[in-house]
């Protein structure tokens, strides 16, 4: 009975800060979106919407940082992508791309790994 009570007199400044349950939905979906962008191009654009629309919408600073987490990797992938598009033409865009696929990959596993383990991200200094 002791270990019942021990075990919930725990005080509610441990609870780490996830958001709510919508909150967290939506970073889902938009996981999933940027994801499948892949594929299509548009699923991200639909994302990146999302993502500014909801990344002020909350107070939860987790949810914020996979937002900010998104909205990164979609604005500095959509940079890197028209520079290798330019630098195609003389065949160095072909291996920039290859990188951009890469990194791309590894910034959505990353978050996503980080999401489900209900860790926030950092932010850049």
């Amino acid at each position: 009975m002791s270990e019942i009570i021990e075990e919930s007199g725990k005080s509610d400044a441990a609870v780490p800060d996830e958001g709510t349950e919508g909150e967290r939905n939506v970073v889902l979906v938009a996981y999933i979106l940027h994801a499948c962008a892949i594929f299509t191009g548009v699923t991200a654009i639909v994302g990146v919407i999302m993502n500014h629309l909801k990344v002020n919408d909350t107070e939860s600073a987790f949810i914020r940082s996979h937002h900010r987490w998104m909205l990164r990797t979609f604005w500095w992938g959509l940079l890197w992508s028209i520079i290798c598009g330019v630098l195609t033409f003389i065949f160095i865009g072909i291996l920039g791309y290859f990188i951009l696929a890469v990194w791309w990959i590894y910034r959505l596993v990353r978050g996503f790994l980080a999401y489900s383990e209900r860790r926030p991200l950092p932010l850049p200094n």
